[in-house]
Formats: structure tokens, sequence, C-alpha cells
């Protein structure tokens, strides 16, 4: 398949604005990693008019992709753990064109997964993590049980993921396969809650208590991010947080992982007074 595709990279090599490109083949008979297709081919654009950019490919029983990506989107997508494929094309992936080390600088990068950016990361993750759990609480106290069963599996997906960064590695397509190896306590969480003969509801509540403790030993690093941004001021307005450049990509998740980290002490309420006698404005502090 790669002969086939050879005049098609080839072409896109010559263009001065493609940084790298990476061929990618399945590995399984199913493969996630390559949405089903028996190739994709990955190219890195500078930038480009849509900063996605795909075609699919057919010869006789076979299929291929291909993907190009603006350097700002799989920055964007890296960031934000949203697409998860990309990190193992990137590392596994042959590397056919590779301009100035692009495509090597970059995957060295990966492996190394500096400390600022894993804060980042795990920052993010944590803020999804603790939104789902308290929803999925509310759920449970409630009894809908089955809304609350939905947002606590998310929620065991996003305390998964943030073990694999606490190991310095990056979430994989199958995660629970990283896990069970990294963190075998949550893969135990996970299993139970999804394999268990006991009710739903009984499942629930042994899972609520479990992952409590798991949660809470994790939330000084899980916020260590939002902290340290948060604390290079006395006080924040709500507006202000949302408008902090590194914090905007905490997006729905933000309000909710504030109040979450206000219940557990380590941000305060400032209360200030407004022209009515009876209403105040809220204000954020670290302590």
């Amino acid at each position: 398949m790669e002969a086939l595709l050879r005049p098609i990279y080839q072409e896109r090599a010559s263009d001065p604005n493609t940084l790298g490109i990476i061929f990618v083949e399945k590995r399984e008979e199913v493969s996630p990693i390559t949405d089903t297709f028996d190739s994709i081919l990955f190219i890195l654009t500078k930038e480009a008019e849509h900063p996605i950019f795909t075609k699919h490919y057919t010869f006789n029983d076979k299929k291929a992709a291909m993907h190009v990506i603006t350097e700002r989107q799989l920055k964007k997508w890296l960031l934000l753990g949203t697409n998860p494929k990309l990190v193992d094309w990137l590392l596994n992936g042959r590397v056919i064109f590779d301009r100035n080390e692009y495509i090597e600088e970059l995957k060295k990068e990966l492996q190394e997964f500096p400390i600022n950016g894993r804060k980042v990361r795990m920052g993010i993750e944590f803020a999804k993590l603790s939104k789902r759990y308290l929803e999925g609480k509310q759920f449970f106290e409630q009894l809908n049980y089955l809304d609350a069963y939905n947002h606590i599996v998310e929620s065991l997906h996003h305390l998964a993921r943030l073990a694999v960064f606490e190991h310095g590695m990056h979430p994989e397509v199958m995660v629970w396969k990283q896990v069970k190896q990294l963190d075998p306590s949550i893969y135990k969480l996970y299993d139970e809650l999804v394999s268990s003969e006991e009710s739903i509801e009984k499942r629930l509540e042994l899972l609520f208590l479990a992952s409590e403790f798991l949660i809470h030993s994790r939330i000084k690093e899980g916020a260590q991010h939002i902290l340290e941004v948060l604390a290079s001021k006395d006080y924040w307005t709500i507006q202000e947080i949302h408008e902090q450049e590194e914090l905007k990509n905490y997006s729905v998740d933000l309000e909710v992982f504030i109040e979450f980290l206000v219940e557990k002490g380590f941000i305060s309420i400032e209360k200030q007074p407004t022209k009515s006698n009876e209403i105040m404005h809220r204000y954020y502090k670290v302590n």
C-alpha cells in the first residue's frame, strides 16, 4: 500500500509547508489505532486553509486514509488529549519525510514529557474527573442509578488517564490495558464496576466509597497547575479566571473544578460588597 501511496506523499513532501510525513499500518485485524483502515498517511503542515483535511483511498480490498493536520491543531489535540491515536502514530509510525528533524524533535518531546506540559494535562484531566464524579454522586443521591453509572464510568476513565500521566506517559487508545500494568488498584475498581454481579445500586455505593480516597490522594498533583496560576495574584473573579490564557483549556469543567477545590480547602472565598446591602461579590483566593 505504501508503494501505491508514494506519488501522493512525494507531492506533499515537495511542498515547503510540509513538516513531516508518517506512515502507519494496522497491527491487528481490527485496529482502533488506524480507525479500521489498513494504512494511515499522517501529514503535518506548518499552516493550511483547513486545520484538518482528510482523504480516503482504496485498492482492491485495501483501504487507506490520509490526514493532513496543521501544527497548531496537532498541539491543541496533544494538549487536550482529545485524539489519543496521534501519540501512537507519532511514536510508533514510520517516518518517511522529516523536514529539519521536526518529527524527531516532536517524538523526543513526547517521550520526555516535560513537567510543565504534564502539569497542564493533569490539571485538565482532573477537572474533567471532578466534574463527572460530583455529577455522578448527585445522580446517585437522587436514585438515578443509570445516569450515576454513566458518569462514574467516565470519571474512572479520567482517573485512569491521570494515573498514566503520573507515570510520565501519554494515555493510549487502549488506556485500560496501560492502567492494568501501571495502577492495578484503579483497574480493579473499573473491573468491579462493569463485571460485578451485585445490583447497580450496590456497585455504585461501593465504588463511591473506594474512589473517594483515590481521587482525594491525587488532588495536590491534579490541581497543581491551576493553583500555581491562581497564586499569581491575590483575588480573582470567576470571569477573570475564565479569561486567564493558561486556564482557557479547562473550558466547561472550570467552574465545577473551582467549587471542588473550594470544598476541599485549596481555594477560599473572599466576599466584597456590591451596590446592594444584601448581595456580595464572590472572589477566589488560593490558600
